[in-house]
């Protein structure tokens, strides 16, 4: 089965490193491309095609400043994601809440020598 495209939805777009990266620098406000070029230490064209992939799915909006673009994050579009593992999350707070109980045992039985 052939894999979808990379800008077909936010999942297959997050899938990348580099645009992980990408919407954790946008976390803290708008940059243009050469200064995200410069954080990811990775060529300009290939920041623009990782943006570009992110602003397709709705992760990124672009904006003109004079003669750059800068770049800011729309976590609207992360909202997919965010409901799907949250789907996880009665998963993960049982198995704190043994692991928790686990600990305390083990604490227990150390008193106890």
């Amino acid at each position: 089965m052939a894999r979808a495209a990379t800008t077909s939805d936010v999942f297959n777009a997050i899938a990348e490193p580099r645009r992980r990266q990408i919407l954790v620098l946008l976390r803290e406000g708008e940059r243009p491309v050469t200064e995200l070029s410069h954080e990811l230490d990775l060529p300009q064209p290939g920041t623009s095609k990782h943006l570009r992939v992110l602003r397709d799915v709705g992760l990124v909006r672009d904006r003109r400043d004079g003669k750059q673009r800068v770049y800011g994050l729309d976590a609207r579009g992360l909202k997919a994601v965010h409901e799907w593992t949250g789907g996880f999350e009665q998963f993960w707070s049982e198995s704190f809440e043994r692991l928790d109980a686990y600990v305390q045992e083990l604490k227990h039985e150390r008193q106890e020598e």
